[in-house]
Parts: structure tokens; C-alpha cells; sequence
């Protein structure tokens, strides 16, 4: 069991993961109810978001500073919180990239790569739950190995977006705007495995 002081390491990594699931599934309403014209109102709330993540993150790096002991390397603390930041950052970049390149329509590809966005938010959140006990956890590599196929799957879901795209669009206007969104929601999966990678690093380091 994880010590009180420790706790606050472990309880901050799930607060920040509870916050790229929210900023998950907001980007998922904008996009099944998609409205050009609103997406103002979904930039606001999104950097609400991201902005409680900065905190979090910077809560983390506060008690850094002065702990005596903590429960895993520094360095591995700071750079798993870094990472967790870099997932809500991302998503919030997918919002931008539709307001930038004014996307008036959503394209179907579109549904599952946020849709996979959103998997792999879970899939991170229930991985950051087990790491308090990631000594006996019996669940928790394989919660890794689930973002690492996450993560393949949403390289396939971006090689069919591109290839559709380009093969049914002759607008080279939408071609690029489009490849900038896909690009930037493979980024958000990417990260998330990012995370995976690091807490499955820190796992081996502790064990």
C-alpha cells in the first residue's frame, strides 16, 4: 500500500488522466454534433481543461521540490506528469486545428479516430489506477500492452483516413486542412502511449 505522502504522486497521475478523459470526450461531442459555428464556445471549455491540467502538473512539480522521499525517481515523476500534460495538450490541439483550417463538415474517419481518442483515454486512466500498487498489480501490463494495440490500431485507422481522403477529395485546400486534423488526433493516441511506455519503464526501474 502506497504511503500517504506517496499518495499524493499517485492520486495527482489519476486527476491528470481523469482530465484527458474529460477533454477526450468533450472533442467527441463537438464532433458527433459538429457545428462550425460553436466551436468558439468548445475552444473555451477545452482550455478550461487544460488549464487544471497545467495546475496539476505544476502541483506536481511543487511538491517535487521539497519532498525529502518520494516513491519513485523524480525524474520519473516529472516526465510521466509531463507526459500526461502532453495528452490533454494534443487533444486540445485537435480543436484548434478545426478552428484553424475552418472545417465546416466532419468526415466519417473523423468519428473513429476520436473515437479511438477516447479508448485510449480509458484504457490510460484505468493503467494510471493500478500504480499505486504496480508492485502486486496483476492487471497492469496489461494495460500497457492494450495502449501499445491502441496504438497500432489507430496508425491503421490513419493510413485508411489519409487514403480516403485523397482518393475521394479534389480539393487540395481540404486535403491539407484534413491531413493537419488527422495528423494531430494520431498525435493524441501517440501520447497516450507515450504514458504507457513510461509507466511500464518505471514499472521494470522499481521491480
Amino acid at each position: 500500500m502506497a504511503r500517504k505522502n506517496d499518495a499524493f504522486y499517485f492520486d495527482a497521475f489519476i486527476a491528470c488522466a481523469d482530465l484527458s478523459c474529460k477533454a477526450a470526450h468533450l472533442l467527441s461531442e463537438v464532433t458527433k454534433n459538429y457545428d462550425p459555428n460553436r466551436i468558439g464556445e468548445a475552444l473555451d471549455a477545452m482550455h478550461e481543461i487544460e488549464q487544471s491540467a497545467d495546475e496539476k502538473k505544476h502541483e506536481v512539480r511543487d511538491a517535487l521540490i521539497t519532498a525529502f522521499v518520494t516513491p519513485i525517481e523524480r525524474e520519473d515523476i516529472a516526465l510521466l506528469s509531463q507526459h500526461l500534460d502532453d495528452v490533454t495538450d494534443r487533444i486540445e490541439g485537435v480543436l484548434h486545428r478545426l478552428y484553424f483550417d475552418n472545417i465546416q463538415v466532419m468526415r466519417p474517419d473523423a468519428h473513429e479516430m476520436v473515437d479511438m481518442i477516447c479508448r485510449s483515454c480509458e484504457e490510460m486512466r484505468e493503467l494510471l489506477g493500478e500504480m499505486a500498487h504496480f508492485k502486486r498489480s496483476k492487471t497492469l501490463h496489461d494495460h500497457v500492452i492494450a495502449l501499445n494495440s491502441l496504438e497500432e490500431e489507430a496508425d491503421h485507422l490513419f493510413i485508411k483516413a489519409m487514403r480516403t481522403l485523397h482518393t475521394t477529395s479534389t480539393d487540395p485546400l481540404e486535403i491539407l486542412a484534413w491531413r493537419e486534423v488527422y495528423m494531430f488526433m494520431e498525435y493524441c493516441v501517440d501520447c497516450c502511449e507515450s504514458v504507457a511506455d513510461t509507466v511500464d519503464s518505471i514499472v521494470m526501474k522499481n521491480s
